[in-house]
């Protein structure tokens, strides 16, 4: 994804991968990526974790207002939601 996301920068159009291994997001270089600390397959956090899910959700979202000024923009999600796993 994180190629496509870089192409589809360059088109002008913006967007943000979720990524579950920084090691990936770092080698590929999407101009926008959060990565996050949840097994594949639960992008957004736990299943039925709606308090996780959203605030990933608007940290990922959040990356749309930053520009990186030529390099990507890697953020983690460190500070989890109360009762969240991690």
């Amino acid at each position: 994804m994180g190629l496509l996301a870089a192409e589809l920068d360059r088109q002008g159009i913006a967007s943000v991968c979720l990524q579950f291994l920084e090691l990936v997001a770092r080698a590929v270089g999407p101009p926008r990526a959060l990565c996050v600390p949840w097994p594949h397959g639960w992008p957004l956090g736990p299943p039925e974790d709606r308090v996780t899910q959203r605030a990933t959700l608007l940290r990922a979202l959040e990356l749309f207002s930053r520009r990186g000024e030529g390099r990507p923009i890697l953020e983690h999600i460190e500070n989890l939601p109360a009762g969240s796993p991690g």
